[in-house]
Formats: C-alpha cells, structure tokens, sequence
C-alpha cells in the first residue's frame, strides 16, 4: 500500500501530537504527586513546629508556677497548661511515628495540666501547697525542659536535612535518617519523672479587638497608598500584590526588595519589611537601639521607650511600648528591625500600636510600691519597680507595677501587681543572653 506525503505528513502529525499529550498527561500526574508529597512534608512540618512551640509554652508556665504567689495565678497557668498539653498531644498524633511506644511522653501531656489544675482547685478552698507538691511543680519543670531541648534538636535536625519523614518515599532508605528515628530519645530522657497523687505570653492580645487609630478614619484610594509606600522605601517599582482583611484592612506593595502594607482606612503604615543577607555585625544593640529611636520620629512617634530586643540572623529587632506620664503602656507595640552591618531599617510591625494606642485616663494608684514588693512570693528577691500598662486575658487593660526579681536559680522573673488591687495579675521570664532580651 502506498502512503501519500499528505497521509505521511498526518500521521506524523498526529503521532507528535499523541506522544505530546501524553507527556502533558505524565507532567500532571507527576506534578500533582509532587504537591502532593510537599503538602504531606508541609503538614508534618507544622506538626513539629507546634509541638515544638506547645512544649516550650508548657516548660515556660510550669516556671511560672513555681514563682506564682496567688491563687487566681496558678489558677490562669493551669487552663494554659491545659490547652498547650492538649494541642501537643494532637501535634504529636500527626506525625509518622506510630511505632514508637511514647507512653512516658503521652502520661507527660495527659497529666501535666490535670496536676496543676488540681493544685489551683486545692489552694482556692483554702489549702495550702504541701512541700511535696511544689517538688512535683519543679519535677514536672525539669522534665518539660529536657522534653523541649529534645524536640528542639529534632526540629534542628529537620531543617538542615539530617532528619526526614519516613513515609515519603523521596528518599534512600539505607542512608536517610527518619523522623522516627529522632524521636526515640523521647522516652529515654534522663529525668525521674514523678509519681503524681491528686484528684483529677502579652502580644497574643494586642491583635484581638478593632484597632483605635483606625476608626472614623477615611478610607485612602490605592493610589494615595501607593504614594505613601513610595515616599517611605524611595522605591518607585513598586507593585500592589493583594489586600490583607480582617481587623486592619490594607494595601499591600511589593518589589524584590521591599514588602510594604498601608492600612486602607487612614494610610496608616502597618508594616514593612525588607530581606538581605548580614556579612558582617558591626554595630552593638545600643547603637542600633537609636536608629531605630531616630526612624520611630520620622514615623511621628515621639513617646516610646525601648523594652526588649533579640538579635536574629544580624538584625537587631527593638521591641518598644508606647509611654504616657512614665508609665510604661505595653498594649501599644512596636518592632523595628535594624541590620547591624550598617544600620539599614529592615523591618517594622506597627499593627499593635495602631490597634491599641489612645490617650489613657491612667487611675490613681491605691496599692504603695513597698506593699506591691510585699505581695511577690519569698523566693523571688526585688531588684526594681515601675508602673505600667499590660493588656488582661478579657482584652481589657490592667494599670500595675512591674516588679523586676531574681528567683533562686538567678532566673530573672517579672511579676505584675494591680497598682489598684493588689492582685497578682501576671508573671513572664525575663530571658537575658548575647543575643538579646526577651519575655515569654
């Protein structure tokens, strides 16, 4: 049979055409298993994230549980201690390792809030903690912060790549190391837990309510946004690249330096950040402290006093807390992140400020700065006080002193009185190192 050149030409069209789709069709179904595959690593990794930020929380109110002088206190820990356990527990069940007996992690978790919510019922009919049990708060601590140093290395270990999730099947399973594998340590931890007998951080606020700067403010064009943004970097390439909702509207800008959002009611800036890499630090904390003082002017913001800071991949982040007649008001929050080679602003977070800050009608203050270090517990010894504002868990404000103390183990601790009612209302760490200050 003969075949024209036009047959010819149609077959091998059509030919080129089959093989074609069926590399479209093999390209999809590889792509959708490689998403797939990277969706299952992304909600392991999350899993280890939480459980890595649920035990610190556990380890940090257990702390504070030692330290508390109140009922209502140890009372507020427990319902923590309680919430954070049962998130670690869910964290925990995510991941690949359902081989592993974890038994003495899983007790951990299960009793750790019921324990401390028992001791809060017992002191708020009256009784006191024995000896004992406030050796069992201490245990318990001591275990939480060699379960989190544990689950600190595993999730090190994940992110260079030394440790990966086994179930995947992207790997060679001779040499890999899995995640399993990391989290064997985890019922071998040096500690002797103990045998338990009883019956049965402020920034987390300052997003949660409508922000006061912002209302009966008129709402700006996407144009006017734009101009704002431009004036503040010097860029002239920026682009809008979306919109953020919720609680504080906003324009947001980008180029391939900076990341810049504008609050649509207003022009308010909420927050700006720009990435590079740090060679070299050649600036102390103190220095970067006042550029940052300095920016925070050109940004209209004159009474602000710097709190904490933390040194992260050579950028000096400045936590500052807006300031009204010496009293420290730590619900209007700012950040700016200054690179410490040469003194660039890299970053700032106004969102807190402008969701919180107002001119306050500030109460007289009925509880002395002597009678407030009188109620901190014995073995805490008081270094200072100050006046300030902290937000409650209601999402109201408390006016109190801080009183600045040392523990027994020379753990530096923060503890809150109600300047009005004597009540303990708070307690953070104070974290104290070369690269920073910070509270949790």
């Amino acid at each position: 049979m003969t075949i024209t050149k036009r047959s010819f030409v149609r077959v091998i069209t059509y030919s080129v055409a089959a093989i074609a789709a069926l590399m479209v069709f093999s390209g999809i179904q590889y792509n959708e298993k490689k998403t797939a595959v990277r969706n299952l690593e992304y909600t392991y990794m999350r899993a280890v994230e939480d459980l890595s930020l649920n035990l610190d929380n556990i380890r940090n109110n257990l702390e504070k549980g030692m330290y508390t002088n109140s009922v209502t206190m140890l009372s507020n820990l427990s319902s923590k201690l309680c919430s954070d356990a049962a998130t670690a527990k869910s964290a925990l069940s995510q991941l690949p390792i359902e081989e592993l007996d974890l038994e003495q992690t899983y007790r951990f978790l299960s009793q750790v809030g019921n324990y401390s919510k028992s001791l809060a019922d017992k002191c708020a009919s009256g009784e006191p903690l024995t000896e004992d049990e406030k050796a069992n708060i201490a245990a318990l601590y001591n275990y939480a912060v060699n379960l989190s140093g544990s689950m600190w290395q595993v999730e090190q270990k994940i992110q260079k790549g030394d440790v990966v999730f086994g179930t995947l099947g992207n790997f060679d399973a001779d040499e890999a190391v899995t995640v399993t594998d990391g989290f064997k340590d985890f019922e071998n931890l040096d500690n002797n837990y103990p045998t338990l007998i009883y019956d049965g951080p402020f920034s987390d606020h300052i997003m949660e309510r409508e922000p006061i700067m912002l209302k009966g403010e008129k709402e700006i064009s996407e144009e006017e946004a734009l101009r704002r943004a431009m004036k503040l970097t010097g860029a002239d390439d920026l682009r809008r690249t979306g919109d953020e909702g919720g609680k504080m509207p906003s324009y947001v800008f980008e180029n391939d330096k900076f990341t810049v959002a504008v609050t649509k009611e207003g022009g308010y800036y909420s927050y700006m950040l720009s990435g590079r890499q740090i060679e070299k630090q050649n600036l102390t904390a103190g220095k970067a402290t006042e550029i940052a003082e300095e920016y925070l002017e050109k940004l209209g913001i004159m009474n602000a006093e710097d709190t904490y800071y933390e040194i992260q991949g050579g950028v000096c982040i400045i936590n500052f807390a807006a300031e009204q007649n010496d009293v420290i008001m730590y619900t209007d929050l700012i950040k700016i992140g200054v690179a410490l080679d040469n003194g660039d602003i890299l970053s700032f977070d106004l969102r807190g400020y402008l969701t919180n800050h107002k001119v306050r009608d500030i109460p007289k203050e009925r509880i002395s700065p002597e009678q407030a270090v009188n109620l901190v517990s014995d073995s805490l010894r008081v270094v200072d006080t100050e006046l300030c504002v902290i937000p409650s868990g209601g999402l109201n404000e408390v006016y109190c002193y801080e009183v600045q103390c040392v523990g027994e183990s020379g753990q530096n601790v923060l503890v809150y009185i109600n300047a009005v009612t004597g009540k303990e209302e708070q307690i953070l760490l104070l974290k104290i190192s070369n690269n920073g200050m910070l509270t949790i």
